[in-house]
């Protein structure tokens, strides 16, 4: 075979214990955010949470979220 894909998701959290990830997924993809706003565009130290929050939410939600930050109507604290 060519070149092997190494699957990974997010480590786990105490914050988060119970099976249900919704949680889990929504605070990582704020962390990431946060860190694009703290770090810049160009910083690499947040990338690992940009694979939290995309090994653990639906695509679906996060194009929703994207959507809403742009138009100013994002529910969560960034």
């Amino acid at each position: 075979m060519a070149d092997e894909i190494e699957l990974k998701t997010a480590p786990a959290d105490f914050r988060f214990p119970t099976t249900n990830q919704t949680r889990h997924c929504f605070t990582r993809y704020i962390e990431f955010h946060r860190c694009l706003a703290a770090k810049g565009e160009e910083s690499n130290e947040c990338e690992r949470f940009a694979k939290y929050y995309r090994s653990l939410c639906p695509g679906e939600w996060v194009e929703r979220w994207n959507e809403q930050r742009e138009n100013g109507t994002f529910p969560g604290p960034l």
